[in-house]
């Protein structure tokens, strides 16, 4: 029996073989400080990633979505409002603006970059219409040029839900930027990972900063006194000291993303589907999706020669049971549904080594192959 190597989607054990010695020296500091929560270490944070997003304040919170919630109750959206965003991302979008009484009210998606589709939304706006979360899915930038000047044109507000695009560029300007305020997730199997869950806010207002500051801790700036109902969302030391010590190499990281995802495109775009590369909307792969008619096939195939894959997303918002009530059925947004059917993420990781992604590209070389040859038969 041929023995093949094994390849998950993210190793973050080798990551960790690389970061070690810095890691344990930083956490090791903050064990022997006493200072768990609200310390140096996330204050130097949101520092160094304000300045690096581009904004004039940054703020930890304990994950991405707690930042997407935030930003929409900093933004006094709730019952009776409506938010518009894409059916084709991770459910915490539209589950966020559920959880403050609002409705999401779906856009579809381009057919190549699965971004919300600028030419879709001022359809879908009403007069209930407050606010527009655009995702840079897998780290794709979205066209923030276009939906910027919707949302000027109809008093909107914009939140970037930058939690897969950490680093990614859109027009020269870094994801994050843009919009009222703008979600980074830092889960770890991110482009920026902590050691749990850990997320981050950026924001050009001060009005909305000094407010989040506030609910992120129930809604308290001064011990026992509350002038807001708030939440206990607050970034831990230690996943502020590990984000450090990550962050130094996170451009380090992106290129070395970048580079596997030219070797992956140059060689599969003549048989599949693969990322666009637009220059001015840069893709930092988080993801890399490639699509196909075969799916279950393909990843069966992949498996059997030990190479892990996945599929973000099966089910589009729209279709979920959770979101039963909002009435849309199949056939409302199409592209989304086509994608579903047929996307799927290969390995994508900074360690992944050559071999590795030869392996990879040559085993779905074989897959094609024989999937002609059983059709010239």
């Amino acid at each position: 029996m041929t023995k093949y190597m094994k390849i998950p989607m993210v190793d973050l054990q080798e990551e960790m073989r690389f970061l070690r010695k810095p890691i344990l020296e930083i956490v090791t500091e903050v064990i022997d400080s006493g200072e768990y929560i609200l310390g140096k270490r996330g204050k130097q944070l949101e520092a160094a990633l304000a300045q690096y997003v581009g904004t004039k304040y940054g703020i930890g919170v304990a994950n991405g979505t707690d930042a997407l919630l935030l930003s929409l109750k900093a933004l006094n959206i709730g019952p009776g409002d409506e938010v518009i965003t894409t059916p084709f991302t991770f459910f915490a979008t539209a589950e966020a603006i559920a959880e403050t009484g609002a409705t999401p009210v779906f856009v579809d998606i381009e057919e190549d970059t699965y971004n919300i589709n600028p030419d879709h939304i001022e359809a879908a706006i009403s007069g209930r219409t407050k606010a527009i979360i655009v995702v840079h899915l897998f780290g794709q930038g979205a066209k923030m040029k276009e939906i910027m000047e919707i949302a000027e044109r109809h008093q909107l507000k914009v939140i970037e839900d930058a939690c897969q695009a950490i680093g990614t560029e859109i027009d020269s300007k870094k994801a994050g930027s843009f919009g009222d305020a703008a979600c980074f997730s830092f889960f770890p199997s991110k482009n920026l990972g902590a050691f749990g869950d850990a997320g981050f806010i950026t924001t050009n207002s001060t009005e909305l900063y000094e407010k989040i500051l506030k609910l992120r801790n129930h809604g308290s700036e001064e011990r026992y006194h509350h002038s807001h109902i708030g939440m206990n969302s607050r970034l831990d030391e230690i996943q502020a000291a590990v984000l450090l010590v990550k962050y130094y190499y996170l451009d380090i990281f992106l290129h070395k993303r970048k580079e596997a995802a030219k070797r992956y495109t140059e060689q599969l775009a003549p048989l599949l589907k693969v990322p666009p590369l637009a220059k001015e909307r840069e893709h930092t792969y988080h993801q890399y999706c490639v699509e196909i008619d075969e799916r279950d096939q393909f990843r069966e195939f992949l498996k059997s020669r030990g190479i892990a894959t996945n599929i973000y997303y099966p089910i589009p918002l729209h279709l979920q049971k959770a979101f039963q009530y909002l009435n849309y059925k199949e056939g409302d947004f199409p592209v989304a549904e086509k994608t579903a059917k047929r996307i799927v993420a290969l390995p994508m990781f900074p360690m992944l080594t050559f071999q590795q992604q030869q392996f990879i590209i040559e085993t779905i070389k074989e897959f094609i192959d024989s999937k002609a040859s059983t059709k010239d038969r």
